[in-house]
């Protein structure tokens, strides 16, 4: 026998040839086995290549170029080297979200991250940069900015990672990503990763990124290779009834984590209301909130402290749970491609999810469109009985007295049940326990009946809507400009005369609120103004933001619209 010890190959992680700190980290978080996108990508950034990732969501991602960019960064500061990393991203959530991930992936090793969004101020950003951080992750627009300010040491990066690149492409950052692309060092490192590859991607590909590599990584499958368990359901409501609608089901499902999806800042807030007054723990998400209370409410929500989070889609875009269990469209979703990005939030890893949606009885034929696009069937479902809601909390007090009974954490009560049993028959003493056990101690309230509504054959498609983010350069023959169910149309004070284009108004929209060109309708340039449609639940903050800012070097005021279109000449 050799005296020599075999080596033993490396496994995991390690076999990835990380920084042992960053090992470390990761057994901390738990981290067991590298996901596909991670096992492929990290090797080739770690080495210094350019990589285009097509990877969505849920994929493990962040991981699969945050641990090499900071082994590569760890490295240069070993070697005295000045070098940095900038992510972008298309919100402030995510901006948020990566930013965190690379402070507890890098902490042993001492690595500065923030994030740098709009919406906040100047001032703090550019104290924070100006100390100096190692990994700065941000929003296109805000990025931009800081740049034309001279705020930005771009001189020192050698890394760059456009996340989510389809997202901010969509959100209309093209050429804010072009400008800071070509502003880097051309010799730094470039990673790309997006869900989809349109043309335009390629195009930034082709002309950013040096000889790439390509990896292709599907969302994670169940074990057997099935697809997620996701089971896709549509409720059919009466008019008037969908606060009791909603509670009627979320009482039969009795959901762990669901985000129930609004329009509106508003209907978030007061359906949130009614949740919390029939007992739910239950928050509101949306894009009036500070963002001090935002984080509050996603820790609570990420704890599980929360097991309902109602939220409009501004103000979740971007989030990650990867607990969630439950889907709830409050309203049809205004196209396929919504449902399917939120519906996509549930069954993850091969877990079980469900996804419910709200609908009124002439909306039926739009789920057809919907199973086109998923390929799955959704389940046309009537409002729950009483009897049937019941039904389903007695069967749920039953399945907890018999976990009891089977872990046996019952004999405290032996005492009390010896002293009854001396006054009292052995059956009228289980049914008291049993009423309080079902009850919870709660006054015993009665649920009203929701009416029935027939669910009849799917009706004949109607005329389609217009596409978000449609453009008219004046308004339409009849001289009335439509307007999307949900928008608010808000009047910006300057016009063809100062110049100002569509692309301009989104821009600004895009760059400065946040927003993308799915939450952007209709536009009408005047002589001397512009009206924009944007998403009711973020018209205030658009307002807020823009009121008072520049448009082509001018400043622009800007207000809900009062005017009827015929008012002005």
């Amino acid at each position: 026998m050799s005296d020599e010890m075999t080596a033993i190959p490396a496994t995991g992680f390690a076999a990835l040839g990380l920084d042992a700190r960053l090992l470390s980290a990761l057994e901390t978080l738990n981290y067991k086995q590298p996901s596909p996108i991670q096992e492929q990508a990290i090797p080739h950034v770690r080495d210094g290549k350019d990589l285009v990732g097509q990877a969505g969501t849920g994929t493990g991602k962040t991981a699969a170029f945050a641990l090499p960019v900071l082994h590569r960064l760890a490295e240069a500061k070993a070697a005295k080297q000045d070098a940095a990393a900038l992510v972008l991203v298309p919100t402030r959530e995510l901006a948020i979200q990566v930013a965190e991930a690379f402070r507890k992936y890098g902490k042993s090793i001492g690595l500065q991250a923030i994030a740098i969004y709009g919406g906040e101020g100047y001032g703090e950003q550019i104290r924070a940069l100006k100390r100096g951080v190692d990994v700065v992750v941000a929003t296109p627009g805000r990025l931009a900015d800081h740049m034309r300010k001279g705020t930005f040491p771009h001189r020192t990066i050698s890394a760059v990672i456009l996340d989510e690149a389809d997202e901010m492409f969509d959100m209309g950052f093209a050429d804010e990503i072009e400008t800071i692309l070509a502003s880097l060092p051309p010799e730094r490192q470039t990673l790309l990763f997006s869900a989809t590859m349109p043309p335009r991607i390629a195009r930034i590909t082709e002309k950013f990124l040096r000889n790439p590599v390509r990896i292709t990584v599907a969302k994670a499958k169940t074990a057997d290779g099935e697809k997620p368990k996701v089971r896709q359901t549509a409720c059919v409501v009466p008019r008037g009834f969908k606060p009791a609608t909603l509670a009627r089901i979320l009482g039969m499902e009795n959901p762990t984590s669901a985000i129930v999806f609004c329009k509106t800042r508003g209907e978030t807030e007061d359906l949130t209301r009614q949740l919390i007054e029939r007992g739910y723990q239950a928050a509101a998400l949306h894009g009036g909130m500070e963002q001090l209370q935002r984080d509050r409410v996603m820790k609570l929500f990420r704890d599980e402290t929360l097991s309902i989070l109602v939220a409009t889609d501004v103000a979740a875009r971007g989030l990650d749970i990867s607990h969630l269990s439950h889907v709830v469209n409050y309203h049809l979703p205004e196209s396929p491609e919504v449902y399917v990005h939120r519906s996509g939030r549930v069954g993850r890893a091969g877990r079980e999810g469900v996804v419910l949606t709200l609908i009124d009885a002439r909306e039926q034929h739009a789920l057809k469109a919907i199973e086109r696009l998923t390929t799955q069937p959704i389940q046309l479902a009537k409002v729950p009985t009483v009897a049937q809601l019941k039904a389903r909390q007695l069967e749920r007090t039953m399945e907890r007295i018999v976990e009891t009974i089977e872990a046996g954490d019952a004999d405290e009560f032996k005492p009390m049940l010896e002293k009854l049993s001396k006054g009292h028959d052995a059956t009228a003493i289980v049914l008291a326990a049993l009423h309080l056990a079902h009850h919870q101690g709660r006054p015993v309230e009665e649920e009203q009946e929701i009416p029935d509504v027939a669910i009849r054959q799917l009706l004949p498609p109607s005329r389609p809507m217009g596409r978000p983010g449609q453009f008219n350069d004046g308004p339409p023959p009849n001289n009335r400009r439509p307007q999307r169910h949900g928008m608010a149309r808000l009047f910006f004070s300057l016009g063809r005369d100062a110049g100002v284009t569509p692309r301009d108004l989104v821009g600004a929209i895009a760059n400065e609120a946040g927003l993308s060109s799915r939450d952007i309708g209709a536009i009408e340039i005047g002589e001397r103004y512009s009206l924009v449609d944007v998403v009711e639940e973020a018209s205030d903050y658009v307002i807020e933001t823009l009121n008072d800012s520049r448009i082509k070097g001018r400043k622009v005021g800007v207000r809900r619209d009062r005017d009827p279109v015929g008012a002005r000449r």
